[in-house]
């Protein structure tokens, strides 16, 4: 039990992020119908920022090490929510009408872009993260969570309750749902469709920021590449929870994390070590499978029945 317990806590931590990263994922997509594929590396360029303002702050400043991490995140969020908005305003609006085809292949191109200038800027080499925060451990019922798992999660929490209130509680929110549902319609009804879809990605934008701050502190290392594997997961949660779907995003994560721990802490000992955790993405891809298989429209997304 203390072992089953431990690998849930490391999937509520793990997909904590899933959730804060298919987030932005799914509001994308249910204002404009895209898939932005360049998600992932916002998350990376967050990472890296964060890195290098924490780092130089550590070694330059007294500062507390809590202040020293939230200046850092404080300092990704505008860098991230400049590149979501870059991205919405030169890559996209202009194919808003072109076939779906041509703006998914404009986010996978500028997915390598962001890669590209990121290893330029960082170097291909992986970066150490500052751990200038003691990461204290805590008994709980034969497991351990340390604090930085507290944090992840606490912090995930958090903001899905913020996000949740400004979609269901704001102008802002209002005028994004009317646009997801008829944006000529929404236009006519005086919301400025444009400014709407350029908050949503700059909201998702800052969510990834926040997001790789997290995964740069649990894992300590921030590397060029890191937001590909991790944003392809996440959309796979926002797939798994419907996508389109807040709620469903955010179920899509934690589940997606809880069934990678899981399926990387048993299996290794059912196998006699044949599968293990270096297969705990293969699992993670098998339920995604398994869902879209039997519920193509994901655990809460909808069922659109169409007229004859």
């Amino acid at each position: 039990m203390d072992i089953f317990l431990q690998q849930i806590i490391n999937g509520l931590t793990l997909g904590s992020v899933y959730a804060i990263v298919a987030l932005g994922y799914t509001m994308v997509y249910g204002i404009i119908q895209l898939i932005n594929f360049a998600h992932g590396e916002i998350v990376m360029v967050g990472a890296m920022v964060a890195f290098t303002v924490i780092g130089w702050l550590a070694a330059n400043t007294p500062l507390p090490p809590l202040l020293i991490v939230l200046i850092g995140t404080a300092a990704a969020i505008p860098a991230c929510t400049a590149i979501g908005y870059a991205l919405e305003l030169f890559a996209y609006r202009p194919l808003r009408k072109a076939p779906r085809l041509a703006p998914l292949i404009t986010a996978i191109g500028a997915s390598i872009v962001l890669q590209q200038v990121a290893m330029m800027i960082w170097s291909r080499n992986p970066l150490a993260f500052p751990q200038i925060i003691p990461n204290m451990v805590f008994p709980v019922a034969g497991a351990t969570i340390t604090l930085i798992q507290i944090a992840i999660i606490m912090t995930s929490v958090v903001l899905m309750i913020a996000l949740t209130a400004i979609v269901y509680r704001t102008k802002l929110g209002v005028a994004m749902r009317a646009t997801s549902q008829n944006a000529p319609i929404a236009g006519l009804m005086g919301v400025n469709v444009n400014h709407v879809i350029a908050a949503t990605f700059m909201i998702g934008a800052a969510l990834a920021a926040v997001a790789g701050v997290m995964v740069g502190t649990y894992y300590g290392i921030a590397h060029y590449t890191m937001g590909s594997l991790l944003g392809l997961k996440a959309f796979c949660a926002a797939v798994l929870g419907g996508i389109g779907n807040l709620a469903g995003a955010m179920l899509g994560g934690m589940l997606l994390g809880v069934v990678e721990a899981l399926a990387a802490g048993y299996m290794g000992d059912l196998t006699n070590n044949v599968f293990g955790s270096n297969y705990q993405d293969v699992f993670a891809f098998m339920v995604l499978i398994a869902v879209l298989v039997f519920r193509p429209s994901g655990l809460l997304g909808e069922r659109i029945g169409e007229r004859a």
